[in-house]
């Protein structure tokens, strides 16, 4: 039987500093394919770094997913205590959805338009010829 993967987004907080992508990567890789690992670091008024977090994008079952989150989240790794939960839609993720359907929708609409058009000129030219 084949175990269905989604990709998920998570969120993951309480990083050190000194975290690599590839040591989010090693660490969350064994329980799905990552396919992505964003690191951000935000910064005080002097650019202290002040807060690290990350996004992954991970392709997992979800039986996978909650032992991943069971197993690391709360727990103290490289310096830091990591806080693992699935991360909140992006604005900008959201809106690249809403753009793609739109297209998506306007050429359906366009291409009907056509097939009618193609329809009732056939229509017409079988009445004048019939």
């Amino acid at each position: 039987m084949k175990v269905k993967r989604e990709t998920k987004r998570l969120y993951v907080g309480g990083l050190s500093q000194n975290i690599s992508e590839a040591d989010l990567q090693n660490q969350f890789s064994r329980f799905g394919e990552v396919s992505d690992v964003e690191i951000i670091t935000r910064k005080d008024d002097q650019g202290n770094p002040q807060k690290v977090f990350a996004y992954i994008n991970i392709s997992v079952a979800e039986a996978d997913l909650k032992k991943c989150m069971s197993v690391l989240n709360k727990t103290k790794w490289k310096g830091g205590t990591l806080q693992i939960q699935l991360a909140k839609e992006s604005f900008l993720h959201r809106m690249v959805i809403q753009r793609i359907s739109q297209r998506t929708s306007s050429s359906v609409l366009t291409v009907n338009v056509k097939q009618r058009r193609q329809r009732l000129r056939s229509r017409a030219i079988q009445e004048r010829n019939g």
